[in-house]
């Protein structure tokens, strides 16, 4: 009877000391926020929060190869947008070059605009991004992994935006001033048709930059969602939902304190009043 009685006591403080415990273990879990503190928790959620805490690293590189992609698209464009213009304006002082009524003091001021117009373009083809490095390669274009499934170059390299059947667009233009000042007829009108092809070519390449400006968008969307996703995967596997961890905290600590003062009483008993 005495041994029944004191297994029984042995039994209740080793299950009083296991609701200490966990009550101890879902204060922690309140208190960090965070469900899972150990492996051995649960192998199977930890083991599952690891990959995802892989594929978050691998989010936030991609993150950082996107912003940089849409910051070089969005200089290369607005540097061919200027170009555009800059020829128009060698358009139109080609063309006033060709009016033979134009005499030569007129022509040098012309030839001038355009030789400064070639300086300018010449300075948009060695510009730098924002890294400090060509935003118009002089070789070959470094393509950019943006997600698992697309690596591509964003901007094109210097030769493939400024050279049109290689020759440098401001090579085109300082052969349009120097025909203009020539007051050349014959080379003036091959310099129009050669800006024209400058032109053209500028065009083709800002929409070129423009989509793969729109492919970068529509990649960080995805990516953006992707990552809400998992975002909510990993607190739904990691994070303590506090109201339920605080209600569940409040059970245990009103259980263990029912059975401590339960377990108080029977020990206030006598050895007699156990005999009988």
């Amino acid at each position: 009877m005495i041994n029944a009685t004191g297994n029984r006591m042995t039994q209740e403080i080793q299950r009083q000391s296991r609701m200490a415990r966990q009550i101890a273990e879902k204060q922690i879990q309140i208190s960090t926020g965070r469900r899972l503190q150990r492996a051995s928790d649960n192998p199977v959620a930890t083991a599952r929060v690891a990959d995802l805490a892989r594929s978050q690293a691998n989010d936030k590189a991609r993150a950082a190869n996107i912003n940089l992609g849409i910051t070089l698209t969005a200089q290369a464009d607005g540097s061919l947008r200027q170009m555009s213009g800059l020829l128009a304006r060698a358009k139109e002082l080609t063309l006033a070059g060709a009016n033979g009524a134009t005499s030569a003091a007129d022509r040098g001021a012309l030839a001038l605009e355009l030789a400064t117009i070639a300086d300018e373009i010449d300075a948009m083809a060695a510009a730098k991004s924002a890294t400090g490095q060509p935003l118009f390669a002089t070789g070959s274009n470094m393509p950019i992994r943006f997600d698992d499934n697309a690596t591509f170059a964003p901007v094109p390299t210097r030769a493939e935006a400024f050279d049109v059947a290689g020759v440098s667009i401001s090579q085109i233009i300082r052969d349009a001033a120097a025909a203009v000042t020539a007051g050349n007829a014959a080379q003036i009108d091959i310099s129009n048709t050669a800006v024209d092809s400058a032109i053209n070519h500028t065009a083709d390449m800002a929409a070129a930059v423009g989509i793969n400006a729109a492919r970068l968008e529509r990649i960080n969307e995805d990516r953006e969602l992707r990552s809400i996703s998992i975002r909510a995967e990993r607190s739904a596997l990691e994070d303590t939902d506090l109201s339920s961890a605080i209600a569940e905290l409040n059970g245990m600590t009103l259980t263990l304190e029912a059975a401590q003062a339960a377990f108080a009483r029977i020990n206030r008993r006598t050895l007699m009043d156990i005999l009988n």
